[in-house]
């Protein structure tokens, strides 16, 4: 089985462009620079991918998002999700299957993608870590397609 890859959602959403577009697909939601190179990064190497979400947690690609919203996992707020709920979700959404986890996303995400899948123990790897900054990271996603050579273990 292929690894599940998971990606980040971004500030910029579809409401940005459009604000009467009403509710979306996670996969038309989020329309930002760094998320639309993960999404292509794990379509072209033919990975399952879900989306982490501050606000909705796990969203895979046709989950719908049902408007804008501002949150991230920098913020202090009550609407964060919390490491129970993407627990539950990794369960509920079958995210529980995969023995392997690609991570598309800066080190904010770290203790929420642990938590999630703490009663599963996936092997889990990070391979932007190490990364000077987002430009770097997209540099990486690029040449990646690009040369069709990906930076996850194991392929």
């Amino acid at each position: 089985m292929e690894p599940l890859c998971i990606i980040p959602c971004g500030k910029k959403k579809i409401w940005d462009k459009q604000a009467d577009v009403g509710p979306v697909a996670a996969r038309e939601a989020y329309i930002g620079t760094f998320h639309r190179l993960c999404e292509t990064y794990a379509d072209h190497f033919k990975l399952d991918w879900v989306v982490l979400s501050a606000k909705h947690g796990f969203l895979l690609p046709k989950d719908i998002v049902p408007e804008n919203y501002d949150l991230t996992f920098n913020q202090k707020s009550d609407q964060i999700v919390t490491g129970d709920f993407l627990a539950n979700q990794v369960k509920n959404k079958r995210l529980d299957i995969f023995s392997r986890i690609i991570v598309l996303t800066g080190r904010k995400y770290k203790p929420f993608i642990s938590a999630a899948f703490s009663s599963t123990n996936p092997e889990i790897a990070y391979p932007l870590e190490g990364c000077k900054g987002i430009g770097q990271m997209q540099q990486r996603l690029k040449t990646a397609v690009a040369n069709d050579t990906p930076i996850h273990p194991g392929y």
